[in-house]
């Protein structure tokens, strides 16, 4: 008798973020875990290669932002459209799985289009946020929307989209991760820790670096024993935080390392970050953070024009109710009526916020009941929204809709919502592949 023959199951990868990286490598091995025939291919970081990927171009070389810098570098996306359309018609991939990095990833998928291979958007762009007219791209170009916010697919699905929630794909992360416990004992000797987090891109940290040395200076004057750490997240990014410092001539005690994000965020009593995905790691380790994002005075108000939600923070966000029809869009205010709602103090600013900043800082390291109250707070949000299985449920989703058998793995149902949201399950009255 002849064995049947074992079909690969080929999926075209594109992920351009350092957390798109993690997140595309996390949902490679559970697709390869339930079904050992697939095989990754395209677009992604070193995170998607250590996990099997074959790819064509490491991306997250190109993770820019801003319309001058993608200009810049247009030649080179360009290339990698026309390199992804060839390798479509030549090798036929049965999906293409996209995540995040929106401006490259709508060009991918109208290609795959053209060549009539189904689209999935991983931890999709949050367009409900920033130009919702965009969601008409969603609906032409992409087949499954898989969310990790739990109000993100019922917006999608109320604008046409197959949109399904299936838990954000950073929990994943953060379950499995494992850290360096005599580092982190030999810092926590030192003394008590604030830990400074500028970001993953280097435009980031050339943003916000003078801001965040400025706000540690002023609360290092209010609290003298307490101890700066730098999470770089590439070399090259701590040897200009090194050289800044050296330059403004700050007297700190502050120390600068390289890849120790996990454990500079678990050693710190609070935090001072760039907004980004790092706000969920933030929340899963009940961290007290004061969020800055610096802007140039022109972004600033363009922004007012194109933003749609309050906050720019993600947790701030998913601590709200309703927060994608929220009629107040006025930035964070601290004096403000409604700056008990947000979680995480945040300033999406191109003015000085710095003494803001360190108000909240030196507040929580001087009166320890206001910072335990703040750390609740955040433990109850964590266990509401903060599950992980994200990818599990995401490679069950893509390999059913793509008709491939998955064998057993861990419990991979769609979660549903947060009680405290009031919605019902986002596919409980809609079949998550109907339109």
């Amino acid at each position: 008798m002849t064995g049947q023959r074992t079909e690969t199951v080929r999926i075209f990868f594109s992920a351009g973020e350092p957390s798109g990286d993690i997140h595309g490598a996390n949902l490679i091995r559970q697709l390869q875990a339930q079904c050992p025939q697939v095989e990754a291919v395209g677009y992604g970081g070193p995170r998607m290669a250590e996990a099997g990927a074959q790819l064509h171009t490491d991306l997250t070389q190109l993770a820019v932002m801003w319309f001058g810098r993608v200009l810049w570098h247009l030649p080179k996306f360009w290339n990698l459209v026309s390199e992804a359309d060839r390798y479509f018609r030549h090798h036929r991939p049965r999906a293409v799985v996209l995540i995040d990095y929106p401006g490259l990833n709508w060009w991918i998928a109208r290609r795959a289009k053209v060549h009539r291979i189904p689209v999935f958007y991983y931890a999709p762009p949050q367009i409900w946020a920033w130009g919702r007219w965009r969601v008409h791209k969603m609906q032409r170009l992409v087949d499954h929307v898989l969310c990790g916010l739990p109000f993100e697919a019922p917006w999608f699905q109320e604008h046409g989209c197959r949109a399904v929630y299936v838990g954000h794909p950073f929990f994943d992360e953060l379950q499995h991760q494992k850290l360096d416990g005599p580092f982190l004992q030999s810092l926590q000797q030192q003394g008590r820790w604030v830990t400074i987090l500028p970001g993953s891109r280097m435009q980031e940290v050339q943003a916000n670096l003078s801001a965040f040395l400025k706000t540690a200076h002023l609360v290092h004057q209010a609290v003298p024993g307490i101890r700066f750490a730098v999470a770089a997240y590439r070399a090259d990014q701590a040897e200009l935080v090194r050289r800044r410092i050296a330059a403004v001539g700050l007297h700190l005690p502050i120390s600068v390392y390289v890849r120790r994000t996990p454990e500079l965020i678990a050693l710190a009593d609070c935090c001072l970050a760039c907004s980004g995905s790092v706000s969920l790691e933030l929340l899963y380790r009940a961290k007290p953070t004061v969020i800055h994002y610096s802007i140039s005075p022109l972004a600033y108000r363009v922004q007012e024009y194109f933003r749609k939600v309050k906050y720019i923070t993600l947790v701030n966000l998913l601590a709200m109710a309703d927060p994608l029809n929220s009629e107040d869009l006025r930035p964070y205010d601290p004096a403000g009526p409604e700056a008990e709602q947000a979680p995480f103090p945040e300033y999406l600013t191109y003015q000085d916020k710095s003494s803001q900043m360190a108000g909240h800082l030196v507040q929580w390291l001087t009166d320890e009941e206001r910072r335990q109250a703040a750390v609740r707070r955040l433990e109850l949000l964590r266990e509401a929204v903060a599950q992980p299985g994200a990818a599990s449920r995401a490679a069950r989703y893509i390999l059913q809709n793509l008709g491939v058998p998955s064998g057993p793995t861990e419990k991979a149902s769609i979660i549903p919502p947060p009680h405290f949201l009031g919605v019902s399950h986002p596919t409980a009255s809609r079949h998550p592949t109907a339109r």
